[in-house]
């Protein structure tokens, strides 16, 4: 059997380049949703409820998108048709988004916001394991880092620069003001941009081709279709769900818990269901793969949880508390909280600016710790990064807080990958990338469902102290990554600054 060619660096970097374009519109949804919800009048305890669509939405797009992606074969290849798609209607919503009316246009513009990203963004990590060889996945990955670094640099500064270059920074109540609108339409042009590139510059093997390949397979994991688990495994998951949605109910909790009580009920209905469809049905053979899922998966669900639970804490609350705490004021119409809403979002170019610098630097830091000490060490770095912001007097002196999520951000979205890629089949790349982003996403409803109460009840209305409930848990995950079972800790290490094994 033969290995995949290996393709040099400007190959790699049109493969991953569309990236730049995708995170171009995440990082103006994570530095401004929030900002935009405040403004068209949501109180501070409901912005993780409004921010419940973004979760709920990768968690049902992306295993479907992977589940089609892998079946699908067109002039424009198999995955290369999802890129384009997905970024036809991401720039719309960039384009509607910040000019809704109302809170709850807004509210829905972030739906199809994340729906279309995610459309887009899914196949791009199987994208890397179609055309790679596992010696180069690295390298992949760690460019999708970079571009994701230096396109939230520029996303999240939009707002400051438009406001620097004389824009309007501040609006009447209930108006978003000019410079996050203007940031939004240069969002949604730079977006289609890159992806159209991707789509232009990159060729796909087609199925045959891959099937062909030494890493088809990976070794030691058994072949064949997965078969689908019994039905009887489901009634326990149904059991625990209904159980907290009665306590919810009884108890008159906050209404958002019903989210963690929907999250085994639905894992329980799968797996009722899915023993009573045809086989090759999509919600049959999406089960049976869940429930096959490789020992790496499994336990790199663990080091997901609490790292993604971290930087939701950090996503959602950090205007309110850089705005509270640093610049003395709740008040989303005067021009001191728009300010230091603005420096929010230079505090979020930083951190991807930083990342992408770690992402020059991760592939010398594997050589030389291995792929778990690495990530331990920058989950770590993470974990003090937004720990030090609640003892930082000086809002300038934050930057110093965005180098460390910065290597963690880079760690988060290469590392785990790369442990992961070679334990998946070619032909099931796509679906077992969209499962892995239920590890994505789960702490993320976990997040929305719950910091809203634990801010008001526990943390005494504090959203700084959010910040520090996040750096713990990113101390956490790096623990948890020595949980891991890493086979390739002493893998050779690819540069991605020169494209080269080394």
């Amino acid at each position: 059997m033969a290995s995949k060619p290996q393709l040099t660096f400007w190959q790699i970097w049109n493969m991953c380049f569309g990236f730049l374009g995708i995170q171009f519109g995440f990082a103006l949804q994570n530095a401004n949703v929030s900002r935009i919800f405040q403004t068209l009048g949501a109180d501070i305890d409901q912005v993780p409820g409004l921010w419940i669509a973004a979760p709920l939405t990768g968690l049902l797009v992306q295993p479907v998108i992977g589940y089609f992606s892998d079946r699908t074969w067109t002039r424009l290849g198999r995955r290369r048709p999802y890129f384009l798609w997905g970024a036809i209607f991401s720039t719309l919503a960039l384009l509607v988004m910040p000019n809704s009316p109302e809170l709850w246009i807004a509210a829905g513009m972030l739906w199809i916001l994340d729906a279309s990203l995610n459309v887009s963004m899914e196949p791009f990590r199987a994208f890397v394991g179609d055309q790679l060889s596992p010696r180069q996945r690295p390298t992949g990955y760690a460019m999708q880092s970079f571009f994701i670094g230096v396109g939230s640099v520029v996303a999240s500064l939009l707002p400051w620069l438009l406001a620097k270059a004389g824009v309007a920074n501040t609006a009447a109540p209930g108006e978003v003001p000019d410079t996050v609108r203007y940031a939004f339409y240069a969002g949604g042009t730079v977006l289609l941009l890159a992806i159209v590139w991707t789509v232009l510059r990159t060729r796909e093997y087609p199925p045959e081709v891959l099937r062909a390949f030494d890493d088809a397979e990976p070794e030691g994991r058994p072949r064949g279709v997965a078969p689908v688990p019994r039905a009887a495994g489901g009634w326990p998951w149904l059991l625990a769900g209904l159980v907290g949605a009665g306590l919810v109910w009884r108890l008159g909790w906050d209404r958002l818990l019903y989210v963690l009580a929907a999250l085994p009920l639905a894992y329980g209905s799968l797996r009722v269901i899915a023993p009573r469809l045809r086989r090759d049905a999509m919600l049959a053979s999406l089960t049976a793969d869940l429930h096959a899922m490789p020992a790496t998966m499994r336990q790199l669900a663990v080091v997901q949880f609490f790292s993604w639970f971290g930087l939701f804490c950090m996503w959602i609350y950090t205007t309110a508390a850089v705005t509270r705490v640093h610049y003395g004021t709740t008040d989303t119409a005067s021009a001191a909280w728009n300010d230091g809403a603005n420096w929010v979002g230079v505090l979020f170019a930083a951190y991807n600016g930083f990342a992408a610098l770690a992402a020059i630097a991760i592939p010398w830091m594997a050589r030389r710790f291995g792929l778990r000490g690495s990530h331990l060490c920058n989950l770590w770095l993470g974990g003090l990064g937004l720990l030090s912001i609640a003892v930082i007097g000086d809002p300038q002196w934050l930057l110093l807080s965005m180098v460390g999520v910065g290597f963690a951000w880079a760690s988060i979205l290469s590392l785990p990958y790369a442990m992961l890629s070679d334990s998946l089949p070619a032909e099931k790349m796509g679906v077992y990338m969209g499962i892995f982003n239920f590890f994505i996403v789960i702490p993320q409803l976990v997040a929305v469902s719950t910091l809203g109460v634990v801010l008001s009840r526990v943390l005494g209305g504090e959203p700084v102290r959010v910040l520090v409930l996040g750096g713990i848990s990113l101390l956490v995950a790096g623990l948890c990554v020595l949980l891991v079972r890493d086979d390739r800790s002493r893998a050779p290490a690819v540069s991605v600054a020169s494209g080269a094994t080394s």
